[in-house]
């Protein structure tokens, strides 16, 4: 009896999902998180669901992690010591940057001060031309001086980074061949080139160094996590999630940490990706409000965006990953009032530890969570199945404070949490889909994470949006995302030369240095030969440009005709993206990729049995958006049937999430568990 488990661990809660396929059955459980040492909430959940299941640890053939590990040690800058090597004139591109402002109008805000002090960027002189010459011979033995430097400096990593090694890597290469030789073996020593060899150096040096601060803190996190599962009697070695969306493993995450990042919102948009056109809703915008955020993100006809340009606890980053915007807004965030005397919900969250003020656990901030309690959208007395604790009284008084400030009711206060909550997702959807030249209201929304049924009818409402996707487990949703992803790996060639009919040479040539590096990848990674797959992208622009548009690759070698279609193809995708096109500007061909997959088999959607429509389990007071209190009926989530349909007011509690159908609104269920909620025109219940 296989079973495959997907943990996704967030700011306030650990979730699991567990697949038995040849049950057609799925567990989900959810447990606190452990903010200093993750990996207990994880072992600890695992104990929990293979013992109160009666499941064999033995039979775990897949186990799939999302971790913030990465990313919080950025943000809180606890990270290894690193030091760069650099092109001699070099040493200061990491300060000096692009020299744009985080933003425009913040004259007082500015960049961190970079990962690697300036006494640790040293110089060697080096130096290759764009063509690929020798401007300035490597010098060796000045790389030798550097490597004994460092070696008394106490480094965890050094990062050589040279002009134009995204080409021409050879420089780079023997640098880190003599570093290696002369600085001690539990010092790291890596290349730009290795975690990803694309042009534009600042960005590059930028992933390099953080890729290279991340080993040490990421490698012992792994060692941990590993050592931990085993000692359950798990067999299966882990799998990492990665931002781009897929997993890879812990080889390739203990040398490349930097790709894991953004994993956890990632997986959320692959879970909504399986589910929605499952059931019929292929344009969808995704609403994932965890205890500390709310993630965003758009698919088009089924599938996620993906982009290469990512900040990072402020720096930059370049590497693939699903386009998310995320925006302090989850049911952990903090309601305060500003120096203006307005009403503020987030950045700040509550965090698991003390959590909202409901929590009991020392809490004294109103959170969002706490405005859902008082507002009786949330059980006021228990959450997590009765697990966890609820006490009303202590929101009350938070959110009285705040109101007292305000001038307002408590009840007003609470509503006026929710409405700022639900203002910021909105202004996090705009940019991918209002600014793309996409209509929200084309659009269904899918909400997800503890919290984001919670805010969905009234985002929605605000979107234009009137067609809503509540999935069976909301809160696990992230979790169960990583149930449903392949081992995959990105590679990249730049080429950077203007594209006309003969330009097909060079391509190929390309194309068949990435495919031996693909194969070298399958091969490490065990593929078996009918579970790989390519997808490749060619990005290009206009000659004068400084970002480029992905182009779908076809997989077969390009010829003069290709290269005459790719052109078309670039001006027919530049006039959706912004417009216009010009058929006698230069198309210039900037980078080759390709994606590697390793496919798994994936476990079905499981289907409801059949069973009789069910009865509310209770009744509670409940505040919806005009001020009227409603005797709302509360169905349990796991009772409900395939078939049944559902008029606001309701409120349908589960484990993970509660999820609240507004006076006016109706919902039905459909075959996969999702609750489709169609909201009322005009309505504002």
């Amino acid at each position: 009896m296989e079973i495959h488990i997907g943990v996704d661990v967030g700011g306030t809660f650990t979730d699991l999902a567990v697949s038995i396929p040849g049950q057609n059955r799925q567990i989900r459980h959810k447990l606190p998180s452990t903010p200093d040492r993750p990996d207990v909430a994880i072992v600890e959940g695992i104990a929990t669901v293979l013992a109160e299941h009666g499941l064999d640890a033995g039979n775990v053939i897949r186990l799939s992690h999302g971790t913030t590990v990465g990313t919080n040690a950025l943000i809180q800058r606890k990270v290894g010591k690193v030091a760069v090597v650099t092109s001699q004139g070099f040493r200061d591109l990491l300060e000096i940057g692009r020299q744009v402002r985080p933003k425009v109008y913040d004259i007082h805000l500015d960049f961190p001060k970079p990962l690697v002090p300036r006494r640790l960027r040293l110089e060697v002189r080096e130096r290759r031309r764009a063509d690929g010459s020798a401007h300035v011979p490597l010098d060796e033995d000045g790389v030798r001086e550097v490597g004994r430097r460092l070696a008394s400096e106490d480094v965890d990593c050094v990062a050589v980074c040279f002009l134009h090694s995204y080409a021409y890597p050879e420089d780079e290469a023997r640098a880190v061949e003599i570093l290696r030789e002369v600085m001690p073996d539990s010092v790291y020593v890596l290349s730009s080139t290795e975690v990803y060899p694309e042009f534009r150096e600042y960005e590059r040096f930028s992933t390099a160094v953080l890729n290279g601060a991340l080993l040490t803190v990421v490698d012992a996190y792994l060692d941990r996590f590993a050592a931990e599962v085993a000692r359950l009697g798990v067999p299966a070695e882990p799998k990492i999630s990665q931002s781009s969306g897929g997993l890879m493993s812990v080889h390739m995450t203990r040398k490349l940490p930097i790709r894991a990042c953004l994993s956890g919102p990632a997986a959320g948009v692959l879970g909504a990706a399986q589910r929605a056109p499952a059931a019929g809703f292929n344009n969808v915008i995704t609403l994932d409000v965890g205890g500390t955020s709310a993630d965003v993100s758009v698919l088009i006809d089924g599938a996620a965006t993906e982009v290469h340009n990512r900040m990072l606890a402020g720096f930059p980053l370049r590497l693939p990953a699903l386009d998310v915007n995320a925006v302090g807004a989850g049911g952990g965030s903090i309601a305060w009032i500003d120096v203006d005397g307005l009403l503020k919900v987030g950045p700040q969250s509550s965090g698991a530890n003390p959590g909202p003020v409901c929590y009991g656990l020392g809490g004294v901030d109103a959170t969002l969570t706490d405005a859902n309690v008082l507002l009786g959208r949330l059980n006021d007395r228990a959450l997590l199945d009765g697990r966890m604790q609820i006490r009303r009284d202590l929101a009350e008084a938070a959110i009285g404070r705040l109101a007292e400030e305000l001038g307002l009711d408590v009840m007003e206060t609470a509503q006026g949490i929710i409405r700022v909550a639900c203002a910021t997702v909105v202004k996090a959807i705009r940019p991918l889909s209002v600014e793309r030249g996409y209509d929200p209201a084309d659009f269904c929304l899918f909400p997800f994470g503890g919290a984001g049924p919670l805010l969905a009818t009234e985002t929605a409402r605000d979107l234009g949006i009137t067609s809503i996707i509540v999935p069976p487990s909301p809160g696990i949703l992230c979790a169960e995302g990583l149930l449903n992803s392949d081992l995959t790996a990105d590679f990249v060639m730049t080429e950077l030369m203007p594209l006309h009919e003969d330009s097909h040479d060079t391509l190929n040539a390309a194309r068949r240095e990435l495919r031996r590096k693909v194969e070298d990848w399958f091969e490490h990674e065990a593929v078996p030969a009918d579970k790989r797959r390519l997808q490749w992208t060619a990005e290009m622009r206009y000659r004068g440009q400084n970002y480029e548009l992905s182009i779908p690759l076809g997989a077969d070698d390009l010829s003069a005709k290709d290269c005459e279609a790719l052109a078309a193809t670039f001006h027919a995708t530049h006039k959706r993206s912004y417009g216009f096109f010009s058929e006698i500007e230069t198309v210039e061909f900037v980078n080759m990729k390709v994606k590697a997959m390793g496919e798994y088999d994936k476990p079905p959607l499981p289907t409801l049995p059949e069973r009789l429509a069910a009865e509310p389990a209770a009744r509670r007071r409940t505040l919806f958006s005009t001020g009227n209190w409603y005797d709302t009926p509360v169905f349990q989530r796991d009772s409900l049937a395939a078939g049944q349909k559902l008029t606001g007011p309701a409120i349908i509690e589960q484990m993970d999430t509660t999820t609240p159908i507004f006076p006016g609104d109706s919902g039905v269920i459909d075959a996969w568990g999702n609750l489709i909620i169609t909201l009322a025109p005009g309505n504002e219940s």
